[in-house]
C-alpha cells in the first residue's frame, strides 16, 4: 500500500508538472502595453510615485502579457519559480526608469515587478527566463519609443484632445501595426489616453498584427493630459 501510494503521488506531481509546462509553452503572442503617466495619476484614485521620485515624462511599461488567440490568457503558470530580484539586479536602475510604479503606497516597484513575473512571466518560461522576461521587454521599450512617435505626428501631452483615429493612424504609419488603444476617465470623467497594446511574437522581439484586440472602447475623441 505504502508502495502505491507513493507510486500515485509521483505520477500525480508528473501531471502537475506536464500540465504547467504546457501551459507556459501553448501561448499565441504577447500584448506588450505601456500606460501614461498622466492618466493613470489624473484620476479619482490618484497615484503615489516612486521612493526613487517622480517618473519621467514618458510612456512606461505596465507589462509584457502571454495571450491566446481567442483573446483569453494564462496567468500564474508556475507558482514554484516566484519573482527572484536578484536574477535580474543587473536590470534595475532600467527598470526604475521604464517600468516605474505609480501604485499608492509609495514604494520601490519590487512589488508591480513580482506581480508581473508572478502572474505573466511564469507564462513564457519556455521562451523567456525571469531574466530573459524583463529585458525582452525593456528592450521593446527602447525600441519603439511612442510618445516620440506621437510627437512626430504632433500629438502631445499638453491636456489638448486628440481623434481616436489619428493616434492610432500615427502608431501604426511608424511601427507598420495598428496598435489597440485603451482610455480611462480623468476626475472630472473625461476619456484619456491610457494605455497603449502592441503585439509580439513569443520570443518577445518582434511585433505582429494584432491577432485579436482587448475589449472596451474609447470615445472618438480623447484627452492626452499632461504630466
Amino acid at each position: 500500500m505504502e508502495k502505491n501510494s507513493v507510486t500515485l503521488t509521483i505520477k500525480f506531481l508528473l501531471l502537475q508538472y506536464l500540465f504547467v509546462l504546457s501551459v507556459a509553452q501553448n501561448f499565441d503572442f504577447f500584448y506588450f502595453v505601456q500606460q501614461w503617466p498622466g492618466s493613470y495619476c489624473d484620476t479619482k484614485q490618484s497615484c503615489c510615485y516612486p521612493t526613487t521620485g517622480k517618473p519621467a515624462a514618458d510612456f512606461g511599461i505596465h507589462g509584457l502579457w502571454p495571450n491566446y488567440n481567442d483573446g483569453t490568457y494564462p496567468s500564474n503558470c508556475d507558482p514554484n519559480n516566484l519573482y527572484d530580484q536578484s536574477k535580474i539586479s543587473d536590470l534595475i536602475s532600467r527598470m526604475q526608469q521604464d517600468w516605474p510604479t505609480l501604485a499608492c503606497p509609495s514604494n520601490s516597484g519590487t512589488t508591480f515587478w513580482s506581480h508581473e513575473w508572478d502572474k505573466h512571466g511564469t507564462c513564457s518560461e519556455s521562451n523567456l527566463d525571469q531574466h530573459g522576461y524583463f529585458k525582452a521587454t525593456l528592450n521593446l521599450k527602447s525600441k519603439f519609443d511612442l510618445l516620440q512617435i506621437l510627437q512626430n505626428g504632433g500629438i502631445n501631452p499638453d491636456g489638448g484632445s486628440y481623434s481616436l483615429s489619428s493616434i492610432k493612424t500615427t502608431i501604426s504609419n511608424a511601427i507598420g501595426y495598428t496598435p489597440w488603444i485603451e482610455c480611462n476617465s480623468d476626475a472630472d470623467g473625461n476619456n484619456q489616453l491610457y494605455q497603449i497594446y502592441l503585439c509580439v511574437d513569443k520570443s518577445g522581439s518582434n511585433l505582429i498584427k494584432c491577432p485579436i484586440f482587448p475589449n472596451g472602447q474609447c470615445a472618438s475623441t480623447i484627452r492626452f493630459p499632461s504630466f
